[in-house]
């Protein structure tokens, strides 16, 4: 009877228990959250991100494809959170009723940048717009400012012009302006500057411009050396001056022809010595020659326009040629008839006549003669002298010829001179005067390089110390009374049109 009882009081506990037990799962019912969580702006999947809710049940992270699930959530009211470094964190609310129900939802998260402001519209300050009569080197200035004081702000300079189509573009400026170098004369230039503070997109300014001053008739021309190169400078006689040529590309002696409103000079090309032409403004570089200027030394080489600045004289070793300006109608005017070498040439203004320098492969046995347009030699001025010779000039009305001579008569292979001095051949008299003897050239330096002043009343010439380093410095003498003085210091090769 006992064993009984125990077992009807079992049967009817373990009933009751599992009563209780049925009630309970019923009342825990539960619902999924899926989701996916982007980029605000992009849709861009973010991975990593932690997601859970608030009241806590679940903490998952998203796959590569952003998207997250949270299953066995009871049914209720929660805040859903992502968090991501170097983002803001997001929140959302949803609502499970059901059992079984599942809720998606989209969360977009904003980076930190995205409260960052961007930086002002740049103001340019300099040059003020549509300024005129500018320089050739221009400061060009601006400003901008960023409310974030720890922004970096980086800015990009653009330059374009209505002469050609070339753009500069500086990047990466930290500074509030830019020094813009040479610039060509009388062109109209167009600036704009963009600001960005690596966040946002850049911010441009409005464009402004401004015009160069128009190219000056200058009247001389000399070169200067850097390292191992010539370039030539263009001046007026009070000094302002501008780089006619840079010192990229080797030029030098250069010879202004004001009919054709061009200059030429010499340039190395290939190792070679060409000639080329420029506009005043040392733009429209062009070169004429194709059979190069050659002699024995480059330094020493020169050669001729015509008055009508249409044709151009020059020699090659021992022959001499005559060639357009345009680089056309190359002739061959005459040849040496002992083989020495055409260094120097000058042509009359009247086109008549044509006075040379001729020397060896070393630079000596010197001769000075004048020859017809036929080639014919007319006249004689130097005939075989010892030391070095140079620097042919026709005064205008050809009566005058500059020359050099150094009376020491030393020679060697370094071609150093020690006493040169400069003399006016006279046709009519066939004299030779001393200009630097007669203008007290100072002992111990050498007097080159001389060309006649336009109307013929001073002579611009190169004096130096003989040594052969000292610096240079281009002088005039008046020949009224003789008297001396600077033009320009830390020059040579001069040219007066």
């Amino acid at each position: 009877m006992k064993n009984f009882l125990y077992i009807l009081i079992c049967i009817l506990g373990g009933y009751l228990l599992s009563s209780c037990s049925e009630d309970l799962v019923e009342k825990v019912q539960t619902g999924t959250l899926k989701g996916i969580v982007t980029k605000k702006g992009t849709n861009q999947p973010l991975k990593n991100v932690k997601v859970f809710t608030t009241p806590s049940t679940e903490t998952v992270f998203t796959q590569d494809d952003g998207s997250f699930v949270i299953e066995n959530i009871p049914l209720g009211d929660y805040s859903v959170r992502a968090e991501l470094t170097g983002y803001l964190t997001v929140f959302q609310g949803i609502t499970l009723k059901t059992a079984e129900q599942t809720v998606s939802v989209v969360l977009e998260m904003s980076d930190d940048e995205s409260l960052n402001s961007a930086p002002s519209v740049p103001t340019l300050l300099s040059p003020v717009d549509n300024a005129v009569d500018q320089p050739l080197a221009v400061d060009l200035s601006w400003n901008a400012t960023d409310a974030d004081s720890l922004d970096v702000l980086k800015y990009t300079l653009t330059v374009k012009n209505d002469f050609d189509s070339e753009v500069i573009e500086i990047k990466d400026l930290t500074e509030k302006h830019y020094f813009l170098e040479n610039l060509k004369f009388g062109v109209t230039y167009y600036w704009q500057v963009a600001v960005s503070d690596g966040i946002h997109p850049p911010v441009n300014s409005v464009v402004y411009r401004f015009t160069t001053t128009a190219t000056p008739s200058n009247r001389f021309h000399y070169t200067k050396k850097q390292g191992s190169n010539y370039y030539i400078v263009s001046s007026d006689a009070a000094g302002a001056n501008f780089n006619f040529t840079t010192s990229a590309s080797n030029s030098w002696r250069p010879r202004m022809n004001q009919n054709a409103r061009l200059v030429a000079f010499l340039r190395t090309v290939g190792g070679n010595a060409h000639i080329f032409t420029a506009k005043p403004d040392g733009s429209a570089i062009f070169q004429v020659t194709t059979i190069p200027v050659a002699g024995f030394n480059n330094d020493e080489l020169d050669f001729s326009w015509s008055k009508n600045g249409k044709e151009l004289l020059y020699g090659n070793f021992n022959r001499l040629y005559r060639i357009n300006k345009d680089g056309s109608g190359l002739e061959l005017v005459y040849t040496t008839t002992d083989g020495s070498f055409i260094s120097e040439c000058d042509w009359s203004y009247d086109g008549s006549k044509i006075a040379l320098k001729t020397n060896n492969a070393n630079g000596y046995n010197a001769k000075i003669i004048v020859i017809d347009l036929l080639g014919n030699v007319i006249q004689t001025v130097l005939d075989n002298t010892a030391g070095a010779v140079g620097g042919l000039n026709f005064s205008v009305d050809g009566n005058l010829l500059l020359y050099t001579h150094d009376i020491s008569g030393h020679e060697d292979a370094d071609y150093r001179q020690l006493d040169t001095h400069i003399f006016i051949y006279n046709f009519t008299t066939n004299q030779a005067i001393d200009l630097s003897s007669l203008s007290k050239k100072t002992a111990g330096t050498n007097d080159l390089d001389p060309r006649f002043s336009p109307n013929d009343a001073e002579v611009i010439f190169v004096n130096t110390s003989n040594d052969g380093i000292s610096q240079k410095n281009i002088l005039k003498v008046i020949l009224e009374n003789n008297s001396r003085a600077t033009l320009f210091p830390d020059a040579a090769m001069p040219d007066w049109e």
